[in-house]
């Protein structure tokens, strides 16, 4: 009896890490897609990656001696760098839309995987209780 349980965890692992496997499959597909598109405009990817750093530099907390030395270069600074963050972030949507990977087609992916994975596990276990 314990053999023929054993072999069925051994069974039922197999079937999980199988499901497992086809769900990291999709999002690897889904990471590789992106990484082409960085490839394809990295002064795209650049950009966002100048106004993340620029969050975080708006986090941290300033002495009163900075606020009041930089406070008009900053008003320069921060209005430059919302206009170029607007003009990223078009550039950046119209790119993202022309190879296809609109908010609805990146949902529809991301549900597909989702449901795919349940399949799986709904399967594994509908198996399992047949057994």
């Amino acid at each position: 009896m314990s053999d023929s349980n054993s072999e069925q965890d051994r069974d039922l692992r197999s079937r999980a890490l199988e499901a497992y496997d086809s769900a990291l499959d999709g999002a690897s597909a889904t990471g590789r897609r992106a990484g082409d598109t960085i490839a394809e405009a990295p002064l795209i990817a650049l950009g966002a990656g100048a106004v993340i750093g620029a969050i975080f530099a708006a986090m941290l907390p300033t002495s009163m001696r900075e606020k009041r030395f930089l406070r008009p270069y900053g008003n320069r600074v921060t209005g430059a760098a919302r206009e170029a963050a607007d003009a990223a972030k078009r550039a950046g949507s119209d790119k993202l839309r022309e190879l296809g990977l609109t908010p609805d087609v990146l949902a529809d992916k991301a549900g597909e995987a989702a449901k795919a994975t349940a399949q799986a596990a709904i399967g594994t276990l509908k198996d399992e209780a047949k057994s």
